[in-house]
């Protein structure tokens, strides 16, 4: 059996809250349905739940019990994750995929953070944020540069230059 100090305790927990809460905030700042309370508590409570199932572990050694508590995690979150998704009836659209990708996300992290993976939640947050502020514009060049079809529902595909209406 595996016993963590508390200062190893409050490194795992309190790094998991922060980085679920730093994509929270991401989303929230973007005025999407999520944001850094509810992320924070997604990394905070996978952390602790992997804390536990760590525990009862060999040092340095991942168990059976550890995968399979992993894997309830993560199905789990695909519920709050389809939570997030808001079906626009009127329209046929679906809303809140990078929403529930980050609460996904957020788990992940949290999971890293349970088993003091340091590495692999500083480089997967510092993707995820290239991803979160660039992506939409390298998604948008390569729409225009390959010939892709625009969502013309999008608001932010520009408008097409012309007279402006000031009525």
């Amino acid at each position: 059996m595996t016993e963590l100090d508390w200062p190893e305790i409050l490194l795992r927990l309190g790094a998991a809250t922060l980085a679920g809460g730093a994509i929270g905030l991401n989303r929230d700042l973007h005025g999407k349905p999520i944001g850094l309370k509810t992320l924070g508590i997604v990394g905070l409570s996978t952390a602790t739940v992997v804390l536990l199932a760590v525990q009862f572990a060999e040092p340095g050694r991942m168990t059976d019990a550890t995968s399979r508590v992993i894997q309830g995690i993560l199905t789990g979150i695909g519920f709050l994750g389809a939570g997030v998704i808001v079906h626009e009836s009127d329209r046929f659209r679906v809303r809140g995929l990078t929403s529930a990708a980050c609460t996904f996300l957020a788990a992940c992290l949290g999971i890293a953070c349970g088993v003091g993976q340091w590495k692999i939640v500083l480089l997967a947050l510092a993707v995820a944020f290239v991803l979160l502020t660039i992506g939409r514009r390298i998604e948008r060049w390569l729409h225009r540069a390959l010939g892709g079809k625009e969502d013309p529902h999008r608001p932010e595909t520009t408008p097409p230059a012309g007279p402006r209406n000031s009525g």
